[in-house]
């Protein structure tokens, strides 16, 4: 059964009314199918209004939707012959992130992604999708492994953030992620990551820095989480939605802004709905990406790495005024 959200209420309240009707008709004999037909357009017009119209903080909670499909929903669906790689040759494995060797429509590439679980057991052996120091560092060496035999690497953002615990700062959390952001920078390979969940602070942009950024209609990607920025900014974390609503979180805002490049739409309701519709919309992206980037050689790939995340926040003062490019 898929959770409703807190913003469709209304909608289950309708869907219910409904249910009670066609219920009632068949153990009676009175017709109510007029009756039926005038709230299920009702229900229509208003599933409209309300997915047409998401707030930021609406979009936060389907980001965070607990049935939301996960790194290894889409690997079943994209890829043929994945082959789960474990370990980072140094202190251990971190099931937080999976990555491994698969085929996409025949090519060899190498699939990265952070992993949380769909309920509460699994969300413990997974850290609830947070990574430790060993969980980037596996991802690095898989990505090296991929340069090494040329083989395009895809990554999946879906994290709150890396794990701030005291054992993952005494084995070098900051260490670990900045040797990511360094190292894939120079890369010879393409790398296609798409934010499919949460992209949350530094254990996101950990596995983020590609030559195409992509991300789910109904995701969200930021320094910070709003009840993060909240506790900051005004002290209450229960300020958040207000928060959502600044932060420029969503996939709207960061692609007018030039952080990603394409937004891929969303199922209506959130990818939980029909998760084999919405690989098929990521497969569709996921194809142009790879169709572009193949072209060009290593040279020319880090060259546009480098050239697209310097446009990143640029800016130039004209008559004393900060404009933004």
């Amino acid at each position: 059964m898929v959770a409703e959200l807190e913003f469709e209420k209304p909608l289950i309240e309708l869907r219910k009314k409904i249910s009670e009707l066609k219920e009632f008709m068949k153990t009676t004999d009175v017709d109510l199918s007029s009756e039926i037909e005038k709230l299920e357009a009702r229900l229509a017009k208003l599933e409209n209004d309300i997915y047409a119209n998401l707030t930021p903080w609406d979009r936060v909670q389907i980001a965070r939707h607990p049935n939301r499909p996960t790194t290894l929903d889409y690997i079943e669906r994209l890829f043929t012959h994945f082959l789960e790689c474990h370990g980072d040759r140094c202190f251990g494995d971190d099931e937080a992130i999976v990555g491994g060797i698969a085929k996409y429509d025949g090519l060899p590439v190498t699939v990265i992604g952070h992993q949380r679980g769909k309920d509460t057991k699994e969300n413990i052996r997974r850290n609830f999708g947070m990574p430790h120091p060993e969980g980037y560092r596996k991802a690095l060496r898989l990505m090296k492994q991929a340069e090494k035999f040329h083989r395009p690497i895809i990554c999946f953002i879906d994290t709150k953030g890396a794990y701030p615990g005291k054992a993952a700062e005494e084995r070098g959390q900051s260490e670990a992620i900045a040797r990511n952001l360094f190292e894939m920078a120079g890369l010879t390979v393409p790398i296609v990551c798409i934010v499919i969940g949460e992209g949350g602070s530094g254990g996101a942009l950990a596995l983020g820095v590609g030559n195409h950024i992509h991300m789910l209609e109904n995701s969200t990607y930021s320094v910070i989480s709003p009840e993060g920025a909240a506790a900051i900014l005004w002290k209450d974390a229960s300020l958040a939605r207000r928060a959502a609503e600044t932060m420029k979180i969503t996939a709207d805002d960061l692609k007018e802004l030039g952080i990603i490049d394409e937004i891929i739409p969303e199922v209506r309701g959130g990818a939980h709905r029909d998760v084999d519709q919405q690989a098929a919309e990521i497969d569709k992206v996921l194809k142009r990406s790879l169709t572009q980037l193949l072209k060009l050689d290593g040279e020319a790939l880090v060259r546009q790495r480098y050239e697209k995340f310097k446009q990143i926040g640029q800016f130039t003062f004209l008559h004393d005024n900060l404009r933004v490019k």
